[in-house]
């Protein structure tokens, strides 16, 4: 409670200084791009995947962007079950920065899966299971460079806050698989300086 109360008086705080800059409309001094690495490792398994971005800093506290996620996982269960899942799909996030190194990230995704599961000798042939399903990703992060620019590489760790049966970061058990995350951003049209 203490952390929601802090971040919030910070951001109205950082919202009054900004309102001013805000004004002009769009800039495209504002977008950038960039994309981020995920790996996760947990008892019975791996998972693995790429998610570019492409956005737009609404200030200097909040950037906006859509994603595009390729996420490979790989499980076996304590039956001798294998499962080879391919997860492809868009998202969107808003990064909140209360500080210059320091962000707090929502991001909502929406990935089509298609599952391949591989029984154990002599329990019948593997199948192929397609799917879709929605995460809600909550997290925190460090980022550098922020302060000169909005180019600069960033780690975070996230957790699939929904839970769903498929998601791609919960278990075969129905565990929540911690979401390790490390990218960069890279600033487009912005020069050496931004314009806030």
């Amino acid at each position: 409670m203490l952390v929601l109360a802090f971040l919030s008086a910070s951001l109205l705080l950082k919202a009054q200084e900004d309102e001013e800059e805000s004004a002009g409309g769009f800039k495209k001094e504002r977008l950038f791009t960039g994309g981020n690495v995920i790996a996760s490792f947990y008892t019975g398994g791996t998972a693995f995947g790429l998610s570019p971005h492409f956005g737009y800093s609404i200030t200097k506290w909040l950037d906006a962007a859509l994603s595009v996620n390729f996420i490979y996982t790989s499980q076996r269960d304590e039956y001798g079950y294998k499962y080879h899942q391919i997860d492809v799909g868009p998202g969107a996030f808003i990064r909140l920065f209360p500080v210059n190194f320091l962000f707090v990230q929502a991001q909502y995704e929406h990935n089509f899966q298609s599952l391949k599961i591989i029984p154990p000798p002599g329990y019948g042939n593997s199948y192929n299971v397609k799917e879709d399903v929605n995460s809600l990703l909550l997290g925190a992060g460090f980022a550098t460079g922020r302060e000169g620019g909005n180019t600069y590489y960033y780690f975070s760790i996230m957790a699939d806050v929904l839970e769903l049966p498929n998601s791609p970061y919960v278990d075969s058990y129905g565990r929540l698989i911690p979401v390790v995350r490390a990218g960069f951003n890279i600033a487009l049209f912005q020069g050496k300086k931004r314009d806030y």
